[in-house]
């Protein structure tokens, strides 16, 4: 199905869009292209797809990223009259792809092999992005990622003489997220019921995906690492392995919090320093916040989209909150639709990542079951990662947790599936 085709093919695009941008010096819309596919794929899905198929979109999933949009339409009269053309940048990743990849991909993917060939893209760009990480540390830097550093990548990116390893990702925040977040999933996946050889690669992938995470010097990828593994812990629902994943998780945390080892390493000591009370970086942030909790104290529905971060710098230079920096996503939202949209956008991804987890605590099939827990844990540590940066509003990572929910939500009906199959065969 050609709908199909064009869903995995603006998959691979938001991994490789700043690839193509900077090795080939193209000036281009990034966000445009994302929209070309998705209007291209929704055309294609109206001829392709039947009436039953339309209808996996009357979901609640379907509802509250309707709702969010439509919240979202609605600040662009946001009494504190913030530029229009900042809104209308900033409503695409904040409420418009979430609603259309997520939309689409209900509709659009309906075996489980769209399933697999979806984690399949996932690990070879993830663990390709690894091994271009790993050559950016250890080989050298392209013509493309000098002139990035150059342009400006250089005062974000080059910090005491160290490279923080950014790969053909946006910046090295979003790889090292990514990277943890599909390195979670890859050592998930490597623990079901597979085949020798694929747990070796998976293994392999991993590890590659974790040498990455360390390497990008992005301390908060620690927590998309950390409440995704034990989310996964808690949903395999094997007492077992809770406790000995428990036992392990409250190690690893102990030994970076309270001991030394390892700080000969670079990488080591940056990732330490997350949990570092007294960093500086975490005072400044703790600070903005206080400051915006001052300003924000009146103004209930926010500054209005597009008013804080690129799309503030750029077009809301003369409002206060464009001069104050997120440093988060979570902090953005609250800066942008205030405390009222801010508590529904909370509501809205706790709900999603409940349902989420109650469709995978119900799955029978064994080989499914590892699929969903790989990718409910995946969301909720970018979900909580996303507190210290903005990241699930940042392709790739972004495309991959909707079109997952999109799957976990179809989960339940190829489990019944899988089920009915064995039946036949038995």
């Amino acid at each position: 199905m050609a709908a199909k085709r064009i869903l995995y093919l603006l998959l691979i695009y938001c991994f490789t869009s700043w690839l193509i941008t900077r090795e080939f010096s193209l000036n281009f819309p990034s966000g445009t292209l994302i929209e070309g596919f998705l209007v291209i794929a929704f055309i294609a899905a109206i001829f392709q797809v039947a009436k039953t198929g339309w209808a996996n979109a009357n979901s609640d999933i379907f509802y509250l990223m309707l709702f969010w949009f439509f919240i979202s339409v609605i600040e662009v009269i946001n009494p504190e009259g913030a530029s229009v053309i900042g809104w209308l940048k900033e409503i695409r990743s904040a409420a418009l792809y979430p609603l259309l990849i997520t939309t689409l991909s209900m509709v659009i993917f309906d075996e489980i092999k769209d399933l697999n060939n979806f984690i399949l893209l996932v690990l070879i760009f993830s663990t390709l992005a690894a091994l271009d990480g790993f050559k950016q540390q250890h080989i050298g830097l392209s013509k493309g990622d000098i002139e990035f550093l150059a342009s400006g990548g250089a005062n974000t990116h080059l910090l005491w003489g160290r490279l923080r390893v950014f790969s053909f990702y946006s910046e090295a925040a979003q790889f090292g997220a990514s990277q943890a977040h599909i390195g979670l999933m890859a050592l998930i996946l490597a623990l079901g019921p597979i085949q020798k050889k694929y747990k070796v690669m998976l293994l392999v992938a991993s590890a590659l995906m974790f040498y990455g995470m360390l390497i990008s010097g992005t301390r908060g990828a620690l927590f998309a690492l950390i409440p995704g593994a034990f989310t996964a812990i808690i949903l395999s629902k094997k007492f077992k392995i809770l406790i000995i994943g428990g036992v392990l998780g409250i190690c690893f945390i102990c030994f970076l919090k309270f001991t030394y080892i390892g700080n000969g390493s670079y990488e080591i000591y940056r990732l330490r320093s997350a949990l570092n009370p007294d960093d500086p970086s975490l005072n400044v942030r703790i600070n903005s916040q206080r400051i915006l909790r001052e300003y924000m104290s009146d103004r209930p529905f926010g500054g209005g989209l597009g008013v804080t971060g690129a799309n503030g710098m750029l077009y809301n230079q003369d409002k206060f909150l464009s001069k104050v920096q997120p440093d988060s996503y979570w902090v953005k939202i609250w800066a942008m639709y205030g405390i009222v949209g801010f508590t529904l956008w909370l509501g809205i991804m706790m709900y999603i990542l409940g349902k989420c987890c109650g469709i995978t605590w119900r799955i029978r099939d064994e080989g499914l079951k590892i699929k969903a827990i790989a990718l409910t844990s995946g969301f909720a540590g970018i979900l909580i990662c996303s507190y210290g940066n903005e990241v699930i509003n940042t392709m790739p990572s972004s495309i991959i947790i909707y079109m997952s929910w999109a799957f976990i939500y179809k989960m339940p009906k190829f489990d019944q599936e899988l089920t009915d199959a064995k039946l036949l065969t038995n």
